[in-house]
């Protein structure tokens, strides 16, 4: 797997990926001017996407509607430097008219201890991953 991030202007930098995929980044601090995404931002959206993939694959493998489904993440960093994550809390909310919880709490915690590479790095920097789930009957 490889990437490039190129500078842009100011404190904006894109990303690219060997499949042309770009993400932009920015930053407030140092001069920037926060019109994208900050990299702290960035691999908190990585995490998410990163488990929701996981629990979209294995309820789509189990035949189930899904009709919506999101992932609210929030995360706190140390004060110390690096400024790594130490917490980082997930709500999953899914929309189904046919999904039992026992079906969607397997998922999530098959994601959450086996397969989830982003969330498995976060957790051997340290950080605390906690989640909550919502189900919503459509």
């Amino acid at each position: 797997m490889k990437v490039n991030v190129k500078y842009n202007k100011n404190m904006s930098f894109i990303g690219e990926n060997e499949a042309g995929h770009k993400t932009m980044f920015d930053s407030s601090s140092a001069g920037g001017e926060y019109k994208a995404a900050t990299p702290m931002q960035i691999l908190l959206e990585a995490a998410a996407a990163c488990t929701a993939i996981d629990v979209v694959a294995m309820l789509n493998k189990r035949k189930k509607k899904i009709t919506d489904f999101n992932i609210e993440v929030s995360g706190e960093k140390r004060e110390e430097y690096p400024t790594i994550f130490n917490k980082v809390h997930m709500k999953y909310i899914l929309v189904s008219p046919d999904i039992e919880e026992t079906e969607l709490v397997r998922a999530i915690s098959l994601s959450q201890e086996k397969y989830c590479s982003v969330t498995a790095t976060l957790k051997l920097a340290g950080a605390a991953v906690t989640y909550e789930y919502e189900i919503k009957k459509s």
